[in-house]
């Protein structure tokens, strides 16, 4: 991961997300008209004039503060500043240049790292606003006059940020990168265990529930592989979602879901499987995603010899529909059986990948249906020609019969089992879809 990273800083309610967005293309970062909505670093690939860079949108700094979570804040910024190789800092044209803009400005000069000055909410096109004038009194240079709503003036901000980053490196596409995404209801440790994984303050950490707004990619690698790991905001049920910043977060996570190669699904070991849980884990399984269920702060609960064998039970009894994913026990405090999540995590990715071929798979038919006979229904017995795998991730097999009606989904479970006793599957859920010979037929 050497491409350049451009860090977008500044006080809070200046644009910085909004600039974020329109800069990467995406509507990444959540927009609000309210200081604080940004609390963690959210990253964004972005590209110009052939140079590829990660642009990094960090929540807005406030100099002096007793808030707990905006000192949390300015840390995050303080890092993204120290990580950066460009820093853009943003300003507002329609607020001029305050005492925290100053301060933030002195803030930057001391990190040495190029800055530029881009002065946002220059709306209006034609004759510069003499108002810009205003902000060279910051000792950054010549501010450049933006519009991250109309988009107005970045094409300038990305000419001079691309002029100060280091020279461009050959390096090859990471193709083999896994992308996992930790989801779970607020509060069950999920930034924590991103941050052990990382082994830096990668997010807030709180023990208020939802800290974490956005979905964050951060990438790791070690001696089992190259991940990206997206952090996710804590999914609450709908009726307690009750400001659009949060409705915002929750499809953020389900964004995440759907854009990852693997889900851990965190529970917490205090509260073992609640409603929100199955319902989040409902999304994973629905998305065809290889699931691996992460039981977080087990350091905290009193064992016996058979306390892990029962809470292993009482998930699966809660998580019904899953029992094709592992169950693991983990600390993301203290570490304890962190680093077997790594195997569990490659494991689950290569079997959601797995492709078998047909004549492997008509053989298996065979065998499993001169087993157990396919059922009859007023004296006419299903029959299934054949099986054909149709795509991965998840796997999706397709079976032709003689009558989709007679394809009862006790007997497809059946093939199910049989399907993951002798290719495993383990950690993946497998897509099944009934052709009638003949027809186009209905996915069962």
């Amino acid at each position: 991961m050497s491409k350049p990273l451009v860090a977008i800083v500044g006080r809070p309610n200046v644009g910085k997300s909004m600039l974020f967005n329109k800069l990467t293309g995406k509507r990444a970062a959540i927009v609000e008209d309210t200081p604080g909505v940004t609390r963690d670093r959210l990253y964004g690939d972005c590209d110009w004039n052939g140079r590829d860079f990660e642009l990094v949108d960090t929540g807005g700094i406030e100099p002096k503060t007793d808030s707990e979570m905006l000192k949390f804040m300015r840390r995050q910024a303080e890092i993204a500043i120290e990580t950066a190789d460009v820093i853009v800092m943003v300003c507002d044209i329609k607020t001029g240049v305050t005492a925290a803009d100053s301060e933030i400005a002195s803030m930057l000069q001391r990190s040495k790292k190029p800055i530029v000055l881009a002065v946002n909410k220059c709306d209006s096109t034609g004759a510069v606003n003499p108002d810009i004038y205003e902000f060279y009194s910051l000792g950054l240079g010549d501010p450049v006059a933006v519009s991250a709503f109309h988009g107005h003036g970045t094409g300038d901000l990305l000419d001079l940020c691309v002029e100060n980053f280091p020279p461009e490196t050959e390096e090859e596409e990471e193709d083999d990168v896994i992308r996992v995404a930790i989801v779970g209801k607020p509060n069950v440790g999920k930034s924590s265990l991103l941050n052990y994984i990382l082994g830096e303050e990668r997010v807030i950490v709180s023990n208020v529930a939802g800290t974490t707004r956005d979905a964050i990619d951060s990438y790791f690698e070690n001696e089992h592989g190259k991940y990206i790991f997206i952090d996710t905001a804590g999914m609450r049920k709908k009726s307690r979602v009750d400001d659009s910043v949060e409705r915002f977060s929750n499809m953020r996570s389900v964004d995440a879901i759907s854009r990852s190669d693997v889900c851990l699904i965190m529970i917490d070991a205090n509260e073992g499987v609640t409603e929100q849980d199955t319902k989040i884990a409902g999304l994973v399984h629905e998305a065809g995603k290889a699931a691996l269920i992460v039981v977080n702060k087990w350091d905290s609960i009193e064992k016996d010899t058979h306390t892990m064998d029962k809470f292993t039970k009482s998930v699966r009894e809660g998580l019904s529909y899953m029992t094709y994913a592992p169950v693991l026990f983990i600390s993301a405090l203290t570490g304890m059986r962190v680093e077997k999540l790594y195997e569990a995590i490659n494991a689950a990715a290569s079997q959601n990948a797995l492709r078998i071929s047909t004549g492997t798979l008509n053989s298996l038919l065979a065998d499993a249906t001169a087993r157990v006979q396919p059922p009859t229904d007023k004296g006419r017995r299903l029959k299934v020609y054949y099986m054909t795998q149709s795509g991965v991730k998840p796997p999706t097999f397709v079976m032709f019969c003689n009558s989709a009606k007679l394809f009862h989904f006790s007997y497809q479970r059946y093939l199910e089992n049989q399907l993951r006793a002798t290719f495993g599957f383990e950690g993946t859920p497998i897509k099944l879809i009934v052709r009638q010979k003949g027809e186009d037929g209905d996915k069962l």
